[in-house]
């Protein structure tokens, strides 16, 4: 079991850097308020093997930051998981948006999806 929280630990860490390295200093003005998308994004760190992989077991943790944020900047979510950082991660919009149904919160947007689609 310790030998699969390494490499989970080492693939949030970088994913990190290249949130830092593709966002740069831009402030969102706009779905995630005075928030930068970056640091929107770094919040959902917790998310990312959820995000690819609609068969993973989203962890608590990510399910707890994803309540948060649709309960404060629910666009914020949306504009996070369309980001081209988002896709450069690794991430897939489609599995993405169905963490809060697999997280089980009840405030969750419903019938909601992001983008034009």
């Amino acid at each position: 079991m310790a030998s699969n929280i390494k490499p989970c630990f080492v693939f949030m860490f970088v994913f990190m850097l290249v949130l830092k390295g593709f966002i740069g200093d831009v402030d969102a003005a706009g779905e995630c308020g005075k928030t930068p998308i970056r640091s929107a994004a770094a919040s959902l760190s917790p998310c990312l093997s959820a995000a690819g992989n609609a068969n993973a077991k989203v962890p608590p943790t990510c399910c707890t930051k994803v309540g948060a944020l649709i309960k404060t900047a629910p666009k914020c979510l949306c504009a996070v998981l369309l980001s081209p950082l988002a896709k450069q991660a690794g991430i897939k919009p489609a599995i993405a948006i169905t963490i809060p149904k697999r997280c089980n919160i009840s405030n969750r947007p419903v019938g909601k999806k992001c983008g034009s689609k």
